[in-house]
């Protein structure tokens, strides 16, 4: 039985760690990989060729649009096998008329997002941010021991989880075991999924009333954009924690910056938009931000979960069986 051939698109630069030694090994046994090398240019006499005899297409960050053009030049091509999360940006809708399959590796990019926020939320609730600050600034810790004696840690606090997302339904999972209240915002979520167990539904309004800490996993969709906006922050408690690691565009930043100007409210930011605020931004130095450059995602080894997760899915098709992770044509639209 002849192997199915195998070709890799993606930005060496950018996918660092996803596909290492073993890993590509791995692929090799069940697949005839046609270059080891991933191709960039997918204009090349080099990229063409391999196009042109491809059964199995690994793509990765950096990776051109999969376009109609494109697709012509693969005439053999039966999977398109995403070693990152969304698809979105990769593949064409009309790869699917053409009898395409399409999987991703978006459930492993959302390990690390989540325990970025367990994280982030653990910290917040303990005011860690504000404790290193006041330390540095007054080491005789007079300071430090004032804001001990108020209601912080993470006992009996509440966290309010806006969207049921693969990120979002992770970050529940990991706070099972503390002493945390959870609440969810997400219209298409119902209380008899039993991953949603002991979480409390709530509208927007509600949760963000609520909850000490409020993390952001929604899609960014035409209909999310920005969704929570200047009233809803507002609703925030004093002294309460806005942590987004999802999409920079679901919130009106404007809103969300004079808000936190006001020192009422801390925010753990992860995404903005545009992606790279503007060198004023007040998101630089405000003593209430805790501000990272969209690292939450597989960064350095983290990213070798994406290579793995691509070559379990690669193994199953090539033996015939379900793919895990295949991104449905009807699902396409609402993706991160």
């Amino acid at each position: 039985m002849m192997r199915p051939k195998l070709a890799f698109a993606m930005a060496a630069d950018k996918t660092r760690h996803v596909f290492d030694t073993a890993t590509v090994d791995r692929l090799g046994e069940s697949c005839e990989i046609l270059s080891r090398q991933p191709f960039e240019d997918l204009t090349t006499d080099a990229a063409r060729a391999a196009l042109a005899e491809a059964d199995i297409l690994v793509t990765g960050w950096g990776c051109p649009m999969i376009t109609p053009a494109l697709l012509r030049q693969m005439p053999r091509l039966k999977l398109i096998a995403h070693a990152a999360g969304t698809v979105k940006f990769t593949v064409d809708p009309l790869a699917y008329e053409a009898g395409i399959r399409v999987t991703h590796a978006a459930e492993a990019n959302a390990v690390p997002v989540a325990e970025y926020t367990l994280a982030a939320i653990l910290f917040a609730n303990k005011a860690a941010f504000t404790l290193r600050d006041r330390y540095r600034a007054d080491p005789s810790r007079m300071t430090s021991y004032a804001l001990m004696d108020q209601p912080i840690g993470n006992f009996r606090r509440v966290v309010g989880i806006v969207g049921a997302s693969r990120i979002g339904r992770r970050v529940i999972k990991l706070l099972k075991p503390f002493d945390i209240a959870v609440l969810l915002h997400d219209p298409f979520a119902h209380a008899g999924d039993p991953e949603l167990a002991g979480v409390e539904m709530v509208a927007l309004d509600s949760l963000m009333a609520r909850s000490d800490v409020v993390s952001v996993h929604a899609p960014l969709l035409p209909d999310t954009r920005g969704m929570i906006g200047a009233r809803h922050l507002r609703l925030m408690r004093d002294g309460a924690t806005f942590i987004n690691t999802a999409r920079g565009g679901l919130v009106d930043e404007a809103a969300l910056v004079a808000e936190l100007e006001t020192g009422r409210i801390q925010g753990v930011i992860d995404v903005t938009e545009p992606e790279i605020p503007p060198p004023d931004s007040p998101l630089f130095r405000l003593p209430n931000v805790f501000l990272t450059p969209h690292v939450a995602g597989a960064i350095g080894t983290e990213r070798s979960r994406l290579g793995i997760l691509v070559a379990d899915e690669v193994e199953r098709f090539v033996r015939g069986e379900t793919l895990l992770y295949e991104v449905m044509p009807e699902l396409l639209e609402r993706l991160a």
